[in-house]
Parts: C-alpha cells; structure tokens; sequence
C-alpha cells in the first residue's frame, strides 16, 4: 500500500523532532524528502541518509516495501 506524504513526514518527526521537514510526491511510492537537523552536523552525507531511512522503519525494505523511491536531502542546519 502506498504511503502518503504526511505518513512520512510522521514517521520522520518521531526521530527528528525539531528537524525541518518537507516531503513531496503524489504517487505514494516515488517521493522526494528534504531533512534539516541539527544531529547531522559533524555527520557526511551517508550517515544523514542511513539515519533518514532508520526512522522509516522498515517501509522502504525488500519488494515488499510500501515506499520504493525517496529521493533525500539531508543536512544540519546553517
């Protein structure tokens, strides 16, 4: 079953809360989301996203993953 974006930006808000959060898409399998927070600061880009993907819980696991495609944007706040 598709997840819609505001399912995202949930399940992303529970891990990241004072993050500044933007998904989009309309498909509820391709989406694009962008994470600003201050815990990805001293952190590269794979460890930002490896985090993202943490807090998606297993939604974008194996074909039976109900989220196929994330485009991320990560990164600490200026």
């Amino acid at each position: 079953m598709p997840m819609q974006a505001s399912e995202i930006e949930d399940l992303l808000r529970e891990t990241f809360p004072n993050a500044q959060i933007k998904v989009e898409g309309n498909d509820g399998v391709h989406m694009a989301a962008m994470v600003i927070d201050e815990s990805f600061r001293g952190k590269n880009r794979v460890q930002q996203q490896r985090a993202v993907y943490a807090a998606l819980k297993g939604r974008m696991d194996g074909p039976s993953g109900e989220l196929h495609a994330l485009a991320l944007t990560t990164k600490a706040p200026d």
